[in-house]
């Protein structure tokens, strides 16, 4: 695949590339301050590691730049942006132009290429994710032959995804969480071959890149303990009135908000919250605000109905309205 120029900005790292563990996120500008948290959790919770962290955009403002690089100030960390050709992503407006999914989801694809002469192995991270424990298990884990370690999907999802896939092998990952062999993917050609399965078949994709992902790596990947991708939804909790983050001790190194409820909602009541403060408050962007209230019309509604659970009725009928108001409004 013939990749457009990228611009780099780097912090000196120190040690040998050997010795630091990269981690990579594909975030534009609204998803750097929960990006934030992410990675003050990495750093807090593996205090003896290196990191290099990544960041792929398409642009950045200079408030991001600057936070993004002061992280490099710190002892053993380094920072690096890599600034991608816009172009790269108009083929897929399709599929971003009418949804919740921006052009980021899809710049996960090029991320061996770009970092090919860089480092072997890195982790692929969504932005809504904490790791609460040692990455250590992982960066030691051989990867082999292996084209990447993944975690497998909700038993539900796997279900529906692998039917509807067709997958020859019945198992299907979430792509929050990819830990890539860069050598393997570029010999095998996983980018190209996604972006064809894509182009090809995208419109009958439920999740493009991670649908898309899922059929071209079939067969081809690792599948590891779901402590490295703990998928948790607030949503169920919050709608029966359960604010407490249920989680067994050890079950999870990484816990991944994938639902529709983030942690950064200050507005659900839910435990999570107190997790992602005490990350924020430790990140770069510690003096952003949370969402305190809801910020779109799906979660005013959904506010409302959490609202019920809790035997709140009048205010739930508050934000029915606000809802109602909102939504009226987009028409």
């Amino acid at each position: 695949m013939n990749l457009p120029h990228t611009l780099s900005d780097e912090a000196t790292s120190q040690g040998g590339k050997e010795e630091v563990f990269h981690v990579v996120f594909c975030v534009d500008d609204r998803y750097f301050r929960c990006m934030g948290a992410t990675i003050a959790s990495l750093i807090e919770n593996n205090r003896q590691r290196r990191f290099a962290f990544h960041v792929l955009a398409t642009k950045v403002n200079e408030d991001n730049r600057r936070r993004f690089a002061s992280l490099g100030e710190q002892p053993g960390i380094s920072t690096h942006l890599h600034l991608l050709d816009a172009s790269l992503f108009e083929r897929f407006e399709q599929y971003t132009k009418s949804s919740y999914y921006s052009s980021a989801i899809f710049a996960r694809l090029v991320i061996p290429d770009i970092l090919k002469s860089v480092t072997d192995r890195v982790l692929y991270l969504d932005a809504d994710i904490l790791c609460v424990d040692s990455i250590d298990a992982l960066a030691q884990m051989d990867l082999g032959q292996d084209i990447a370690a993944v975690v497998p999907d909700a038993e539900a999802t796997t279900r529906r995804r692998v039917e509807a896939l067709k997958l020859k092998h019945p198992r299907y990952f979430n792509s929050g969480m990819l830990y890539i062999n860069i050598p393997n993917w570029i010999a095998a050609g996983i980018t190209q071959q996604t972006i064809d399965a894509i182009l090809k078949e995208g419109e009958h994709y439920r999740f493009p890149d991670q649908d898309a992902l899922n059929v071209v790596l079939d067969g081809r990947t690792r599948f590891v303990d779901i402590r490295w991708n703990y998928l948790y939804g607030l949503v169920g909790d919050l709608e029966n009135n359960r604010p407490a983050l249920a989680i067994a001790e050890g079950a999870a190194s990484f816990i991944h908000f994938a639902g529709s409820v983030k942690p950064w909602g200050v507005w659900s009541g839910h435990d999570a919250v107190r997790l992602f403060q005490r990350y924020h408050a430790l990140s770069a962007w510690s003096d952003q605000p949370l969402d305190l209230e809801p910020q779109n019309y799906k979660e005013l509604r959904m506010h409302s109905r959490f609202q019920w659970a809790r035997g709140r009725y009048l205010d739930s009928l508050r934000w029915y309205w606000r809802y109602l108001l909102v939504r009226r409004a987009r028409r």
